[in-house]
This record gives C-alpha cells, sequence and structure tokens, in this order.
C-alpha cells in the first residue's frame, strides 16, 4: 500500500501547472494605448524598446509576448500570443498593428539543428585541448 502511495504522491507532484510570461507583458488596454502613440519617444515610454527592428523595407519595431504553460511532463504550450507591429518613420509612429492569437499563423518548428557552414566540429578532448591557454588566471585583470 505505501509503494502504491508513493507512486501516486509522486505522480501527482509531477502534475503541476506553472505559466511565465515570454517576451512583453502588454497592458490589457494596448490596442487603446497604441492609438493615441504618434512618436517613437511615446512607444517607449508606454510599451518600451522593441525586441526587433527590421532591416530592409520600410522600418517596423516588432513586439512580442505570449504566456509559456507548463502542464507537469507534458510538452509546454503557449497562450496569448500577442504582436505589435510600428511602422516607423523618422520619429513618428506610422501605423500600428496589434495581431492576437487567431491573427497568427501557425508555425511548425522544425526538429535537428540547422547546420553552420564553415563550422569547425570539436569532440570534447579537442575541446578540452583547444581551451587550454586560453584564460588568464582570476584576479589578474587581463
Amino acid at each position: 500500500m505505501r509503494k502504491i502511495f508513493l507512486f501516486f504522491a509522486l505522480f501527482v507532484a509531477a502534475c503541476t501547472f506553472q505559466t511565465k510570461p515570454r517576451g512583453y507583458v502588454f497592458p490589457s488596454d494596448l490596442e487603446a494605448q497604441v492609438a493615441t502613440i504618434k512618436n517613437t519617444n511615446q512607444l517607449i515610454d508606454k510599451i518600451g524598446a522593441p525586441q526587433v527592428k527590421t532591416v530592409h523595407g520600410d522600418e517596423v519595431w516588432i513586439y512580442y509576448g505570449a504566456n509559456e504553460n507548463y502542464r507537469g511532463p507534458l510538452a509546454p504550450t503557449f497562450t496569448d500570443e500577442t504582436v505589435l507591429l510600428a511602422w516607423v518613420r523618422g520619429k513618428n509612429v506610422v501605423k500600428t498593428q496589434v495581431l492576437h492569437d487567431k491573427d497568427l499563423p501557425d508555425v511548425k518548428i522544425a526538429d535537428g539543428e540547422t547546420a553552420i557552414p564553415a563550422a569547425i566540429e570539436l569532440n570534447a578532448i579537442e575541446e578540452l585541448f583547444n581551451n587550454i591557454g586560453r584564460f588568464s588566471p582570476a584576479g589578474l585583470g587581463q
């Protein structure tokens, strides 16, 4: 009976529920706040610095926030995904758009890793010998 109780207690302990915010934690009245923003200073004051700025084409500031939900041994899921896009020209905010879960496409993450061209693959022994002499002793300030 004790073994069954111990197994059940461990099983229940592994089934915790936890939610962690990832990225920006947007205010509940995001659309109302974004509607009043006219320049980049206001945008930075109300929302903060963007996570990403586009490099090509129109300058777009991108903000992303979501809740990552953990349910015991199951894979984490994401809810309340929100993306704020702000088109910026100089110091003026030309246009803003808020996208929620239903507006975002479903993106499948590929298994495995992306190969890096011309990457050097070292085994554990090579890594160990490769790092010899690279680090200065603590306290020397070099």
